[in-house]
């Protein structure tokens, strides 16, 4: 895949700024360095231009500069996609980080969300009327990104993946053109939309059903000693086989941050982190979730009431941005003792204290709708395993990708074959991405991106 394009010149850059009503920025201009940042620390790209969008007209122009000048177009939302597709060298960034409005219908239930906002901004105008989308669980992820992906976190196995409470996108596609696409108007895009990354173009704007949530929501994390982790993971395992969709649980093996309800003697020693979360009433949830907390000996339990607007931020402290990351993943349809064994075995040498291994519970309502519904394919997924690999100093670069690798490897006999597209640092995984969609989505790639012009993704080649 090219990652460099043909340069510009002032001239030309001069012609992008005239009735562009938000910014253009170049190499020494002031907030350029800031635009080119993203999330991943790794990355380090210097687009030529950086095209800082007020609204769609803006997006319609720089698409069609990008276009015209042959360049190389990368789109940028929240930036916090692990591989860093936001930005590129020598190119084009089109970046959508000021659009953050988020207009929400509490008669009709829906949000109408444009692509900077990110999951905060659209929890905070949601919450207002106790309503709430299956989003993430890092508040500043952006909602753009993480929906084309497909999406999914806590409400996830109670109302589905973020894809399948999306009603509507807005987008302009390699054309210049802004379309709509839903289920009424233009289907077949909508359908590559839900799950095909950025592979169609530039989302403007996305229209979500929304559900009654919280405003307070029963959850947390129960912290185990790293001795116990295989005990407990096995019973986490075995009562998730029976929780209702309500109950979504999550299991994290790292070392104990420096968390104030964590005794300090605990802080760097491995653990293993239970987070569960309750989609319904807390009193219900105290019931239902008694059997995971009544459970070993565990060092804390911070489960209880919170407003789930504080609860999709609780992580934040964990992710703030440039820190080095490098992830794979796995999708599993169960976690059996072997696997259990061979997490546990990895999490004891983990690399750095930022690392982390995670088992994010899936299943539920996501598992109900077909794997062809939507461009994302993996409904078989139980769990979805996060090779969270974090650190600091650019020297420790080569042992903890070593380490990523050698786990995922060690992994895979117990996984689908599967991977979620949103955490996917390397390129060529398009095949396990995408799954059987992929012809699918390669035909509608030849029909809205014929010349690829958006393949700062994980990219969909067009047909012939």
């Amino acid at each position: 895949m090219a990652t460099t394009s043909p340069t510009v010149d002032e001239l030309t850059i001069a012609e992008l700024r005239e009735g562009f009503r938000g910014t253009v920025l170049e190499p020494g201009d002031e907030g350029y360095d800031d635009a080119r940042a993203v999330w991943n620390g790794m990355i380090d790209r210097r687009p030529a231009v950086v095209a800082q969008c007020a609204g769609v007209a803006d997006v319609m122009a720089a698409v069609d500069f990008g276009r015209e000048n042959e360049m190389l177009v990368a789109v940028k939302g929240g930036g916090h996609h692990i591989a860093g597709d936001a930005v590129c060298d020598d190119g084009l960034v089109v970046d959508l980080s000021e659009m953050r409005s988020v207009r929400v219908d509490p008669d009709a239930r829906t949000a109408r969300v444009e692509p900077g906002a990110t999951l905060a901004d659209f929890d905070h105008e949601a919450q207002a009327f106790g309503l709430a989308t299956p989003l993430g669980i890092n508040s500043t992820t952006g909602v753009a990104g993480l929906t084309l992906g497909g999406g999914f976190g806590w409400l996830t196995r109670k109302y589905g993946m973020t894809v399948d409470n999306l009603r509507s996108v807005d987008v302009v596609t390699a054309d210049g053109e802004r379309r709509r696409a839903s289920g009424d108007e233009n289907p077949d895009l909508f359908w590559g939309l839900r799950g095909g990354s950025g592979n169609f173009g530039v989302a403007t704007s996305f229209e979500f059903d929304l559900h009654e949530v919280g405003p307070e929501v029963l959850a947390g994390p129960v912290v185990y000693p790293g001795e116990d982790a295989a005990d407990v993971l096995r019973h986490v395992r075995d009562f998730n086989e029976e929780a209702p969709d309500e109950a979504a649980v999550w299991a994290i093996l790292r070392k104990a941050p420096p968390l104030p309800f964590l005794p300090s003697d605990t802080h760097g020693v491995g653990v293993l982190v239970v987070v569960a979360f309750y989609a319904g009433d807390v009193d219900e949830g105290e019931q239902v979730l008694e059997p995971l907390r009544s459970y070993g000996d565990p060092i804390a339990d911070a489960v209880g009431p919170h407003r789930y607007a504080e609860f999709q931020q609780s992580f934040d402290p964990l992710l703030t941005e440039g820190a080095r990351n490098y992830w794979k993943s796995h999708n599993f349809e169960q976690l059996p003792d072997e696997a259990i064994d061979t997490a546990v075995e990895y999490a004891a040498e983990i690399p750095s204290p930022l690392s982390e291994i995670f088992f994010a519970q899936l299943g539920g309502e996501m598992a109900r709708v077909p794997d062809d519904a939507t461009a994302y394919p993996h409904r078989d997924a139980a769990y979805a395993m996060n090779v969270h690999t974090r650190w600091e100093d650019p020297e420790d670069d080569d042992r903890c990708i070593e380490w990523a690798r050698e786990f995922y490897d060690a992994m895979a006999p117990h996984a689908t074959g599967g991977v979620y597209v949103n955490f996917s640092s390397d390129e060529g995984q398009q095949a396990i991405t995408y799954g059987e969609n992929y012809d699918r989505l390669a035909e509608l790639k030849a029909e809205y991106d014929p010349t690829n012009l958006f393949r700062m993704n994980r990219n969909v080649e067009p047909s012939d």
